[in-house]
C-alpha cells in the first residue's frame, strides 16, 4: 500500500488524468461520483471533491483513488504515472452519426435550383413519396445532431417536471389543462396483404379532430404504455405547435407512410415536410416526458442499462430503448425496430452503422446474422438475446454489441427491437487498439465459419470496457458466441460465403 504522502510526491499529474478519462468515457462529474458510490459509499468522492481533484486543489486518499480506479478498471499505479499523457484532454469528436455523406461537387450540379428539379424527378422514378423522403431528412437530421434535441427536452421537463412514471391520470390531466378533450372510439384491427401477398395488421390507436378532440381507441385501455405514449405524443403536439394543429393519426404496424398507392403524392410538397418534423418533434416529446433525460439516466446507470427498467417506470420496450440512446453518455448508439426481413419501420444511428435492410424497397440478400434477422426469424422464441458482431464498415472492422427483444404490436404483428452499441470508440478510449482488436476477432470468427466463443485475451478487454460502459448485456453478448454480419449478402466475409453455399442460417 502507498502512504499518503507518496500519494502526494506522485499526483502532479492525478486531476488531469482523471479528468481525461472522465471526458473519454462521457461521464459527467455527477455520473462519476454516482459510479464511485455504488462501488463504495464511505470512500466515494462528491461532485465538489471530485471537481476540487480534477483541478488540482485537492489529492484523494489511499482508498478513494482505488474506489475511481474500479470504476474505470484501472491499476492505480497508471493514475500516479509522473509522465503525463500524449492524448488531447478532450476526446475528438469524429464524424456525426448517420451513414456517411457525400460530397457534393461539382458545386454548380448540386445548386439549390439544381436540386429542386433533380428531387422531384428522383423521387418520381424510384416510386418514393414526399412524405417518405421528408422522413429521410428528419432523420439524417436527427443522426447528425445525435438525437441532441435541448429545446425539446426543455419543453418536456417544463411540462411533465422531469418527473418519471408518470400515470395515464396525469397524461390526461396535462392534455386537459391543454385545452384538449378526449373521447373513445372502437375499431378493430384490419389484415392487408403486401405486394409480396405477406398479410399485416394495421390498427389506429388515436387520431386529432379540431377543434381539440383526441379520439382514443378502446384497444389502448388493455395496453397502458401504449396508452401513454399516445396521450404524451398529443400533449407533445398540443404544447410545441397549439391544441388545433394538424397531426398524423397514430396506429400500430402498418403505417400510412410505408403503405403504397397514391396517399401520398411523389412532389416533397412542403407542407408534408412541416407535418413530418412537427409528428417527430411530438414524437421525441413524447419519450422525453416519459423517460426525463436526467432521472432516467440516473435509472439506467442503476440497473445497468437493462431493457426491463421499463417495467420500473411503465412505458414500452420501445419507448425505453430509444430513449437509452439519448440519456446514455456514450453517443454510439443505434436502434432497430424490425418488422420482417428486409423492413425496417424505424431506424437510427448515431454510430453510422450500415442498414442491414431498408425501409422502402426490399433487400435480395440480407445477412442473416444480424440479432434481429434471427429474432424475427426463429418464430414462437420470446425474451431476449445479446449478440457480439464483427461488421466491415468502410474497409474497417467494427464491434458492436446489441440487445434485442421480440415482441408484438398492438395489431398483432410480430416485430423485434434491437438497441446496440459500438464498441471500438469505447476501446481506444481506454488505450486500446480497436481496430487490431477487431481484426483479430473476424479472424477467429471466420476460421470457424463465421461465429466463435470469445478468445479469452480478447474477451477480457471487452469485459474491462461493458464495466466502464456499465452495460449489462454487453457482458451477456460477450459470453455468447461473437458472429460476423455483412450489410449485404453480396459482401459476405465469412468462408465460405453463405450465398455461395446456400447456408442462409444458423446452425
Amino acid at each position: 500500500m502507498r502512504s499518503e504522502q507518496t500519494l502526494g510526491r506522485k499526483s502532479h499529474f492525478l486531476g488531469t488524468k482523471i479528468r481525461n478519462l472522465r471526458k473519454r468515457n462521457h461521464l459527467t462529474m455527477e455520473d462519476l461520483s454516482a459510479r464511485c458510490i455504488r462501488v463504495n459509499p464511505e470512500s466515494a468522492p462528491s461532485v465538489s471533491y471530485l471537481s476540487m481533484i480534477e483541478r488540482g486543489k485537492r489529492v484523494p486518499s489511499q482508498q478513494m483513488l482505488e474506489v475511481i480506479a474500479e470504476v474505470f478498471q484501472k491499476d492505480i499505479g497508471w493514475f500516479l504515472d509522473e509522465m503525463p499523457e500524449q492524448d488531447a484532454i478532450t476526446p475528438e469528436k469524429g464524424k456525426r452519426g448517420g451513414i456517411s455523406g457525400m460530397a457534393l461537387e461539382p458545386g454548380f450540379l448540386f445548386s439549390q435550383d439544381i436540386l429542386q428539379i433533380a428531387i422531384p424527378e428522383m423521387l418520381s422514378q424510384t416510386g418514393i413519396s414526399g412524405r417518405q423522403f421528408a422522413h429521410l431528412l428528419i432523420r439524417a437530421h436527427q443522426e447528425h445532431h445525435q438525437n441532441h434535441f435541448p429545446d425539446l427536452e426543455r419543453a418536456a421537463e417544463e411540462v411533465g417536471h422531469k418527473q418519471l412514471g408518470l400515470t395515464v391520470e396525469e397524461l390526461t390531466g396535462m392534455l386537459k389543462r391543454q385545452g384538449v378533450r378526449i373521447k373513445w372510439f372502437d375499431e378493430s384491427a384490419t389484415r392487408t396483404a403486401d405486394d409480396a401477398g405477406v398479410l399485416s395488421g394495421r390498427l389506429t390507436t388515436s387520431y386529432f379532430e379540431s377543434p381539440g378532440v383526441v379520439y382514443l381507441n378502446k384497444a389502448l385501455k388493455k395496453h397502458p404504455t401504449r396508452l401513454k405514449y399516445d396521450l404524451a405524443v398529443h400533449l407533445g403536439h398540443s404544447v410545441l405547435h397549439n391544441v388545433d394543429a394538424s397531426r398524423s393519426p397514430l396506429s400500430a404496424g402498418r403505417s400510412r407512410v410505408e403503405d403504397s398507392g397514391n396517399d401520398f403524392s411523389t412532389t416533397p410538397n412542403p407542407q408534408d415536410i412541416l407535418h413530418a418534423w412537427r409528428d417527430f418533434e411530438a414524437s421525441f416529446f413524447a419519450g422525453a416526458i416519459l423517460c426525463p433525460r436526467v432521472p432516467y439516466r440516473q435509472l439506467l446507470d442503476q440497473h445497468g442499462y437493462e431493457i426491463d427498467v421499463q417495467k420500473k417506470i411503465e412505458v414500452s420496450p420501445s419507448v425505453a430503448m430509444r430513449r437509452m440512446t439519448v440519456a446514455s453518455p456514450y453517443p454510439h448508439w443505434h436502434y432497430f425496430d424490425a418488422y420482417a426481413p428486409g423492413k425496417l419501420k424505424a431506424v437510427y444511428r448515431g454510430n453510422g452503422i450500415p442498414l442491414p435492410w431498408g425501409n422502402m424497397r426490399q433487400v435480395e440478400d440480407p445477412c442473416q446474422h444480424w440479432a434481429v434477422f434471427r429474432m424475427i426469424s426463429e418464430a414462437g422464441k420470446s425474451g431476449s438475446s445479446a449478440q457480439i458482431s464483427i461488421l466491415n464498415v468502410n474497409g474497417e472492422p467494427r464491434i458492436y454489441c446489441c440487445e434485442s427483444l421480440r415482441v408484438s404490436d398492438l395489431a398483432d404483428n410480430p416485430h423485434v427491437l434491437c438497441a446496440g452499441i459500438d464498441l471500438n470508440p469505447a476501446i481506444d478510449a481506454q488505450d486500446g487498439n480497436a481496430l487490431e482488436l477487431a481484426e483479430d476477432l473476424k479472424k477467429a470468427c471466420v476460421s470457424k465459419g463465421g461465429s466463435v466463443a470469445i478468445p479469452a485475451s480478447i474477451r477480457q478487454r471487452l469485459i474491462s470496457v461493458a464495466r466502464i460502459l456499465n452495460i449489462n448485456w454487453i457482458e451477456r453478448g460477450i459470453d455468447n458466441e461473437a458472429r460476423l454480419i455483412c450489410s449485404r449478402g453480396a459482401v459476405c466475409p465469412r468462408d465460405p460465403s453463405c450465398y455461395k453455399t446456400g447456408k442462409h442460417h444458423d446452425k
